[in-house]
């Protein structure tokens, strides 16, 4: 498999996480997810949820009832809060790209990997990580702090890096 299209994710959202609708979740087949913490559910500066994602990760519940955080925060106790809130299992310091907790959390599914969209905001970490175990991977735009404006420079260079890698990065249209 080449670079280009291990940093190809099979759906780039080109919106935030709550536009990841139980739709798409359906046409693409999937029985379970795995969601990245920072910057997929919460702004990395926020110490807790917004209003708008427990309705969300319910309506997504629906629809795919066996969801994991996967987070390579550092932070046991931040994670597990979020995880708590939504009463779902996680995985703190996951250490992504490598795949090792990520199939640890498909495995306690009892899924195939291409059944399990891994969801997240990085194309280095989330997508590559995703795809390397055969994984639907889910490209959403990151949360950020509603007093920052402007996007990160890491995401720009992953972005850039991964189209001179031969990835295609076309937005979903809705």
């Amino acid at each position: 498999m080449t670079w280009g299209n291990l940093l190809q994710p099979d759906l780039w959202l080109n919106k935030t996480t709550t536009h990841l609708t139980p739709k798409l979740l359906n046409d693409a087949g999937l029985k379970g997810l795995v969601l990245d913490v920072d910057e997929t559910l919460v702004p990395r500066t926020i110490k807790q949820l917004s209003d708008e994602i427990v309705p969300w990760f319910q309506s997504i519940q629906a629809v795919t009832p066996q969801i994991w955080l996967v987070s390579n925060n550092p932070s046991i106790p931040r994670i597990q809060r979020i995880a708590e809130v939504l009463n779902v299992p996680y995985i703190a310091r996951a250490g992504k790209p490598s795949r090792t907790q990520l199939r640890r959390a498909i495995e306690s599914m009892e899924l195939p990997p291409e059944q399990v969209g891994m969801v997240g905001d990085r194309l280095f970490t989330d997508v590559l990580a995703g795809n390397r175990l055969g994984m639907y991977t889910i490209l959403v735009e990151p949360m950020r702090h509603p007093k920052k404006q402007g996007g990160s420079l890491v995401h720009r260079a992953e972005f850039w890096l991964s189209r001179a890698l031969g990835a295609k990065l076309d937005p979903h249209q809705s």
